[in-house]
């Protein structure tokens, strides 16, 4: 039987819901409760952070220093570059609060385009910071000539989140040379763990290039997946685990897709937060788990879609991804995330901007 406390709940969000419905979206209500992650129950809207006048502002990784203040790491790019500026002009800045629900100021910018002739000479674009062995480690994706085609990982160390930060001559991790290989159009999106058992472990993710140049349908370029590569020692080399990828949703039908993967390990199973390509809506997120970390279960929802938590404007016409969070990011506690960060479209100066979540 119903609960008064349920019935008033849906009762509440009944013109929201058919509003969803009629725009194609699916709400929460319209989902069987076991499709929905405890994860997914714990999240509270904090609200967003770095709105930057003349900039769009993705991909935000956040980590706690030492003296208990919150920095993040985030990519960037001029506004008049418009959304496909993340391509070919993305920079990566620094900034700074007292705590991951005050405000975040403006250090400065730390990677910028490496210029002609570099692996990361046309972009920087989503960090992923990591302490590890003692030594502040940023994970990024460059490429080399405004394309997708020639996007690698790279990773520059630090002794201060303050810098100055060593940015490697070459890429982390290259894409594979055998011919025909899921993974040979870049490697992309970086996830670290270190493994309980002393290794390196490198998420990633790719695509196969012939599926990319040889599509019929121009919304669709290949078919997203995630593979891992393992080393010995934080710089590499990584060899790629024999069974990538690791997760791939291609079979599911209608070009399904997983990107945007956060891998942790809580001391007892390892955990992701993703974007949903597909499983649930392209406004969604996914939450997987895993015993080994290569095997992973079926995907639950992760978050909903930014009408769930807030209301916008209508969707202007330069911002096509508006209404959906991507590249999600977690602050950890002792291996316990306390609060997600996410990017979106939209905002005070309708380019784009992160958003906060805790965990409660």
């Amino acid at each position: 039987m119903t609960s008064r406390r349920r019935f008033l709940a849906y009762t509440a969000f009944l013109p929201l819901f058919l509003g969803l419905k009629k725009a194609g979206i699916v709400s929460l209500y319209s989902q069987p409760e076991d499709h929905i992650s405890d994860f997914c129950r714990k999240l509270k809207p904090v609200g967003r952070i770095l709105e930057t006048e003349g900039y769009y502002v993705w991909g935000t990784s956040p980590i706690k220093a030492p003296d208990g203040k919150i920095h993040v790491f985030y990519s960037r790019w001029p506004e008049e570059k418009k959304m496909g500026g993340w391509l070919n002009a993305s920079e990566i800045a620094h900034a700074v609060a007292d705590s991951a629900e005050s405000e975040f100021k403006y250090v400065e910018t730390v990677l910028a385009p490496s210029g002609e002739g570099f692996w990361d000479g046309t972009t920087c674009h989503n960090p992923h910071i990591k302490e590890v062995d003692g030594k502040y480690c940023l994970f990024y994706i460059g490429n080399a000539n405004r394309k997708t085609d020639t996007k690698r990982i790279g990773l520059a160390t630090a002794d201060s989140l303050y810098g100055p930060w060593k940015r490697p001559d070459k890429p982390l991790l290259d894409v594979s040379q055998a011919a025909g290989a899921w993974d040979n159009h870049c490697t992309s999106n970086p996830s670290f763990v270190k493994h309980t058992n002393g290794q390196y472990w490198l998420y990633y993710k790719s695509w196969n290039s012939e599926e990319y140049y040889n599509y019929t349908d121009p919304k669709i370029r290949g078919n997203r997946k995630y593979g891992l590569a393992i080393a010995e020692n934080i710089e590499g080399p990584y060899t790629r685990y024999s069974g990538n990828p690791v997760i791939d949703f291609s079979s599911r039908g209608k070009n399904t897709q997983f990107e945007d993967a956060y891998v942790w390990h809580d001391g007892k199973k390892f955990r992701l937060v993703s974007r949903d390509m597909g499983i649930f809506g392209h406004t969604y997120g996914l939450y997987m788990e895993s015993d080994d970390g290569i095997y992973w279960s079926e995907p639950l929802i992760a978050y909903f879609n930014t009408d769930y938590y807030f209301k916008q404007p209508p969707a202007p016409p330069h911002l096509s991804k508006y209404g959906r969070f991507e590249r999600p990011q977690l602050l950890l506690e002792n291996g316990s995330p306390t609060h997600l960060f996410v990017t979106t479209q939209g905002g005070r100066f309708m380019t784009s901007s992160a958003f906060v979540f805790s965990l409660v």
